[in-house]
Parts: C-alpha cells; structure tokens; sequence
C-alpha cells in the first residue's frame, strides 16, 4: 500500500463562499476527524489529492501545521458534471489499528462455454483490517464455474490480517444462463396467407 504525503492547511472561513474561493485556488475543503479529537477543518491541494485518491483507501500522511497525522478518505464529494473535487472527509489512524474499508474485487479466469453471464452482486467486498497494510484490492477466481454458481463472501481467500465485515452467506458473484432469443411469433395475416 502506498503512502502519499500532502500538506495542509487549517482554515478558518467556512460556508458556500469561503468553499468556492478555495476551489478557485485549486485546492479542496475538507475535514479531519477521528480518535475522539475534535475535527480540523483543512484545506489540501488539488492536483495532488485528485492523483492520492486513484488509489483506493490510500493512505494520506498529511503535515498539518508541523504536525504529521495518518488518515485515510471516508467521503469523497465531487462536481456530477465536471467531476472535480468538492469536499473530502478524512478519518485519522494509527499504526496497528484497524479500520473497515471497502475493497474493489477483481476477478480471473474464464467461465465455462456456454455464453452464460457473469453478474456482480457487489462491486466491493466490506473487510476488516490495520489501516497501515490497507489491499488494494481482492482477487476471485471465476474460472470453470458454469451456470447457477454463486460465490459468497466466505468463499474469498483474503490476505493475511484482513477479516469480512460482512454476512458470510452474502452473495458477490453469481452466474446466470445465457438466454437464447425467441423467433418472432408470425403474425395472423401471415398465417392466413400461409
């Protein structure tokens, strides 16, 4: 897991318009919180927190006010239409810690031949694990599996120190049948002429 170092600054306008003068600045309003502290209301640049968050649960060493603090994004906000960044949420950890994330799941393999559909439940698996040694993501096997067959979340190998955070039994993938299209039923008039 990476770890990308930003530094931010505290701020002390809040409200619509001291938000719009910090994105016109290409930096992002955002909010600190966790470990029972009252939350720091940051500014942090732009461009950089833009790249730090292609990463999922990336881990952010942010320098605030002298002070270094580990956090990972909670609540990402971002503009529907032009997607840049609004606001972002940052919840403190420590080393050793365990947080719950979400993790992008990664399929391999090929079904068996068939033409059968490969459906995902979900698009993230809910783990537990120490917010230093976050994955980037888990890997399942869909190879040979043919029509009717499910994967539950039990059945994903996780790596080492990392937990489910949700129901075993949940459905994550499954695998529906192809179905084959039906002809066009003839129409009366050309039954008749038949």
């Amino acid at each position: 897991m990476s770890e990308v170092k930003l530094a931010a600054e505290t701020r002390t306008e809040f409200g619509k318009g001291a938000a719009r003068r910090i994105r016109r600045e290409n930096k992002v309003p955002g909010v600190v919180y966790g470990h029972g502290g009252d939350p720091v209301h940051i500014t942090l640049p732009g461009h950089e927190l833009q790249l730090a968050l292609r990463t999922p649960n990336v881990l952010l060493s942010l320098n605030v006010d002298g002070k270094t603090q580990l956090a990972i994004p909670k609540a990402v906000q971002r503009d529907a239409i032009k997607g840049f960044l609004e606001h972002v949420d940052l919840l403190l950890v420590k080393t050793g810690e365990k947080v719950t994330v979400e993790l992008p799941i990664v399929t391999e393999g090929e079904l068996a031949a068939g033409g059968n559909l490969l459906e995902h439940v979900l698009n993230t698996l809910a783990v537990e694990t120490e917010a230093t040694h976050i994955p980037e993501s888990v890997t399942v096997s869909i190879a040979g599996l043919d029509a009717g067959a499910s994967i539950h979340a039990k059945d994903i190998a996780l790596p080492s120190g990392t937990t489910l955070a949700i129901d075993g039994d949940a459905v994550v993938l499954q695998v529906l049948s192809a179905q084959a299209e039906e002809a066009p039923a003839a129409s009366d008039e050309e039954s008749a002429e038949a």
